[in-house]
């Protein structure tokens, strides 16, 4: 693990100002954005840095989480760089909820109502204005207080396009309008809520099977193939879904939705009601 860049230090004074003197944990650094969490005896918080590439999205993270009523944040710059800080969401992700389920040692109920909370809680972003733009299964945080999602850097609100150029998150969570859009143009490419919803089935796909809901070796897209193929391949939807079914009634219901045309997929709300019903 890195040691706290000292040129952030006002990003370390900002989270004192909430916890008292902190003890500082690295959670992630990669790609120019690094996430730390910083207990004290007063509470504990996410410090969020983002240096160069990364500042840019860090700053439209920040904006975001700004303006979303559940959520509170400080922020700031230091040299390069863009630093934000918010409460810490205690609780396990979605994809540690399902662990007993890849397991096949039981959890069902707990995981479904899990499912139930992550559909809600992208239902509702959807309803007050607003696409993620990147769901995947450790972006939703079951806390205390219900779910709360992760990564908003490729959010926007609808009818606003915050970026210049948009060119995928996770590729095995996109949708296929998505990629051809991303392809075929024209830039700047908008996220949208179809498309959430198609990330959202496949998360929760993958959830259950610890395995991505397409099967690329089908398709002769072995390892070491790259993210422009693989895009290009799911645009055309020529990559069949995986066979893997260990939990049927949901992921039934699941690969309705991934099969299904962008103006055909359910709502975040209808998905909630379809997970809400599985039985088993």
């Amino acid at each position: 693990m890195g040691e706290f860049p000292a040129g952030a230090a006002v990003a370390l004074k900002a989270a004192e100002e909430v916890c008292g003197l902190v003890e500082l944990e690295e959670i992630s650094d990669r790609r120019g954005s690094a996430v730390w969490k910083a207990s004290g005896p007063q509470g504990v918080v996410s410090i969020k840095l983002g240096t160069g590439e990364a500042a840019e999205v860090t700053a439209r993270e920040a904006s975001v989480l700004d303006q979303l009523s559940e959520y509170t944040v400080t922020t700031g710059r230091f040299d390069d760089g863009v630093w934000y800080v918010t409460p810490w969401l205690a609780g396990p992700s979605t994809w540690e909820v399902f662990r007993p389920v890849r397991k096949d040692s039981g959890g069902r109920q707990e995981a479904r109502e899990a499912g139930v909370g992550l559909c809600r809680a992208v239902a509702d972003l959807h309803g007050a204005g607003w696409v993620h733009g990147d769901l995947q299964p450790q972006h939703g945080i079951h806390t205390e207080d219900g779910v709360r999602l992760l990564d908003f850097a490729w959010s926007r609100q609808v009818g606003s396009t915050p970026w210049r150029r948009f060119d995928g998150t996770m590729i095995h969570l996109t949708a296929p309008e998505l990629a051809a859009r991303i392809i075929n143009g024209p830039q700047p490419v908008d996220t949208t809520r179809a498309a959430d919803v198609y990330a959202l089935a496949g998360a929760l796909w993958t959830c259950v099977t610890g395995r991505w809901p397409l099967d690329y070796e089908a398709a002769g897209l072995g390892r070491g193939t790259s993210v422009e193929a693989i895009r290009t391949a799911i645009a055309h939807r020529v990559v069949p879904m995986s066979t893997l079914m260990p939990w049927p009634a949901l992921q039934a219901r699941l690969r309705y939705v991934l099969l299904a045309a962008a103006d055909d997929r359910p709502t975040a709300a209808e998905l909630t009601t379809l997970v809400e019903a599985v039985d088993g």
